[in-house]
């Protein structure tokens, strides 16, 4: 009698431990990815009164008669020369032995299998999003089944931080180190992986200002930005006095990382200083600006630059003519 077993896709070839005809026989395990079909023949001989599939001490078919009440499992042909049956859609439960048993007029035999099934590797434990304080120490941890066991891997968007083991751990986590880390489980069948984002909480830095000088009667704008997670917050004061938009003649605009300071027509009391200080949940942060009238500024040679040269320039053009008086 000889043995025969199908996987679909890998169609890996079956064949008896030696050439023996003796009344057990143990074939070579057989290798199964989870979700292919599996088709059992066992080639009958002799006169045969008997015969059956078994699934460890469980009949699946004895004959034509079907006693396994497992829908995936049908017969596909009983006839003198063999008797063969699927199993679709192979599960983890359907690894173990399976023996063909056949009674014939002489004596009884058996034939033997082991089959072992194969699962891709998948993610089943992994940490959430995660939003942390800038400086603290984070672990991130994931865990995946599969067969063979999967080996787990990390690594970070900037591709600057790795880890081959089941959890990352950050030390002192800084802003830098925000972003997305993969975890990836790979074992000889497939590959899964899923990401997690980590978002770091720091504190506003106010970048440097920059005065600003306005004629009266003109419109002026100072600007205040500030690096900030979660965004900040802003506030604006004139030597100890908060503003309000919309109080005075001056508005408030804040958009996102931005806040502006607008004047939309300076008067005498507009000029000063003003301290811009940018809030959030970590801390605050400060910077001072001035707003101040322009003024003649004498140049290198004497005479006056900016806005009035043209002046001086049409000065000395007709000081002929006033000498002649």
């Amino acid at each position: 009698m000889v043995f025969v077993l199908k996987a679909v896709q890998i169609r890996l070839p079956v064949r008896s431990q030696g050439d023996s005809q003796s009344d057990n026989e143990v074939m070579d395990n057989i290798t199964v990815r989870q979700g292919e079909d599996v088709y059992l023949r066992c080639k009958q001989g002799d006169v045969v009164t008997h015969t059956a599939w078994l699934n460890r001490s469980s009949i699946l078919y004895a004959g034509e008669d079907k006693w396994s009440v497992d829908q995936r499992v049908s017969l596909v042909t009983l006839n003198q020369e063999e008797f063969t049956i699927k199993i679709e859609k192979v599960e983890m439960t359907d690894e173990g032995q399976y023996v063909c048993a056949v009674q014939t007029s002489s004596r009884p035999r058996t034939t033997s299998v082991h089959i072992l099934v194969q699962v891709p590797p998948k993610i089943i434990n992994l940490s959430r999003d995660r939003t942390v304080n800038e400086g603290s120490n984070v672990t991130l941890m994931c865990q995946a089944s599969g067969k063979p066991e999967p080996s787990i891997s990390w690594k970070s968007s900037l591709g600057d931080l790795a880890s081959d083991d089941e959890y990352l751990e950050i030390l002192s986590i800084s802003r830098h180190r925000a972003g997305t880390y993969k975890c990836t489980a790979v074992n000889d069948i497939d590959t899964d992986d899923q990401t997690v984002d980590i978002t770091v909480n720091y504190a506003p830095t106010v970048s440097e200002g920059r005065d600003v000088g306005v004629t009266l009667g003109q419109r002026g704008v100072l600007e205040c930005e500030a690096d900030a997670v979660p965004e900040a917050d802003f506030e604006w004061y004139k030597d100890d006095r908060r503003i309000f938009s919309g109080i005075d003649g001056v508005e408030i605009l804040n958009t996102g990382s931005l806040s502006k300071l607008m004047f939309h027509n300076v008067s005498d009391g507009d000029y000063g200083n003003y301290t811009c200080i940018a809030i959030n949940s970590i801390g605050s942060s400060n910077m001072s600006f001035l707003l101040f009238e322009p003024r003649t500024v004498q140049d290198g040679n004497g005479g006056p630059s900016g806005i009035n040269s043209h002046c001086w320039l049409l000065f000395i053009a007709l000081l002929p003519f006033l000498l002649q008086f």
